[in-house]
């Protein structure tokens, strides 16, 4: 009646670009927030929910759109290969350090 369930891949796009060597993506960081209070509601009311994995880690070339619009929590110059933690990425460790939000 009640399977384990692990969210393997759970993101949302958005056209990223630094600024001054910054990645701000509030509307990703508002989404992660949105959906893991989701999740704890969930657990909360008897859902075995044992795993989160966000997507992505980096930005990478997506089968239906290419290399537009980015996935990851971290920027990556698909021409120097420089890779920059985005606020999400930035929010994401703080939520691990701090066992929550």
């Amino acid at each position: 009646g009640r399977p384990t369930i692990v969210m393997t891949e759970n993101g949302c796009s958005s056209d990223d670009h630094p600024v001054k060597g910054v990645v701000d993506d509030p509307d990703r960081v508002s989404f992660y927030r949105d959906y893991l209070t989701e999740c704890h509601k969930a657990i909360e009311n008897g859902v075995k929910l044992e795993g989160y994995f966000a997507w992505s880690f980096f930005d990478n070339f997506e089968w239906a759109s290419g290399y537009r619009p980015r996935f990851g929590l971290n920027y990556v110059d698909y021409e120097t290969f420089e890779r920059i933690p985005k606020s999400s990425a930035l929010w994401f460790k703080k939520v691990r350090e701090d066992n929550g939000f």
